[in-house]
This record gives structure tokens, sequence and C-alpha cells, in this order.
């Protein structure tokens, strides 16, 4: 069973957002009982990393990272050496890790790599605002795509950041709420 992460890197009220990932993964366990998991991600900051630690809590699971860039080059992305430690940590984790091909620029390193999770994926584990992507290989792009495959997908509500800056946003009350859609049937809870 493979998890795909999707989600925004930066990330408000990250209480309610894990215990949507929780109900999320419950869930989700529920739906295909005695399956060990693997989470495919490519360890970003933010909904990446949360679902990543989140899973790897639970016996016998795995992690599949494709990275979007090279190493060196990604890990210019994580602004702190406690970031960069942590990605380090995961990528030592990881049972695979997968270089994707040169995309030409980082937006399209980034789709590429949304869209290897949503091919291997079993089941599509969205952070998301539920909003349109703010760039290309955004979150919201990713979850069209999945949705364009009739892909099984847990959305965890998760406001994302101020277009243009670093600012989180929070959904409010409806931070970390959980909808399913074709898990088999759309709701939310």
């Amino acid at each position: 069973m493979a998890i795909g992460v999707t989600g925004h890197r930066i990330l408000s009220d990250v209480a309610k957002i894990q215990a949507g990932v929780d109900k999320a993964l419950g869930r989700i366990d529920e739906k295909f009982p005695g399956r060990r998991v693997t989470v495919i991600s490519s360890i970003a900051e933010g909904a990446d990393r949360l679902v990543v630690h989140r899973v790897l809590r639970r016996p016998h699971a795995r992690l599949l990272v494709p990275l979007p860039l090279p190493q060196a080059e990604y890990l210019t992305d994580f602004a702190t050496a406690e970031s960069k430690g942590e990605f380090l940590a995961l990528l030592d984790r990881a049972d695979e890790v997968v270089q994707l091909p040169p995309a030409g620029t980082r937006e399209r390193a980034y789709e590429a790599a949304g869209r290897y999770v949503v091919e291997r994926c079993d089941v599509l584990l969205a952070v998301w605002d539920g909003r349109d992507a703010q760039g290309q290989g955004g979150t919201g792009g990713i979850v069209a795509e999945a949705r364009e495959r009739g892909l099984p997908i847990a959305w965890v509500r998760a406001g994302n950041r101020k277009p243009g800056t670093l600012e989180p946003t929070s959904l409010g009350d409806e931070q970390g709420k959980v909808t399913f859609e074709n898990l088999p049937i759309a709701i939310t809870e």
C-alpha cells in the first residue's frame, strides 16, 4: 500500500493538521487492513515531513523519496541547519531514493516529483487549502491530477501562505478537518 504525499510547505495550527493526518491514516488503515505501508514523499519542509513522520511511526512502514533535484541543490531550499539536518536524517532513513531526471527549471522539477508521487501511489494524502496551486507543481495541481486519475484522496484541510510571502494562513475551524474522496465514497469527517 503506497501513500503519496502532497501539501503546503508553510503551515500553521500544526497540532490540528497532525490530528487530521492521524485521522486520515486511521481511515486508510481501515479501508486497506493488514497492508504494509510505503509513504512516497520528497520530504520537503511542512506537510511532506509532517506526514512522513506520522507514517513512519507505524510498524514496518517504508519510505520512498523521489528527489526533484540533485541532493546538494535541493538542500538549498531549506534555510536552517535544523531543516537540512531533518531532511538528511529522513533521507538516511529512506528505503529507496530515486533521483528524478533533470527537468529544466525548479518548478518543472517539483511538478515532475508530484507526478511521480501520483503515478505510484494507491492513495494520495493531501495537506491542502483547496485552492489552485500558487505555482507550477503546487499542491492544487497535484490534487487535480490525482482526481483526474480517480485516485483515492485523503484531504486534510490546511492553510497555505499568503501569495508572494512566507506568511502562513489558517483555515480556522476547518484547519485539520478531513475529506475522503474515492475511499470508497466521498465523505467529510
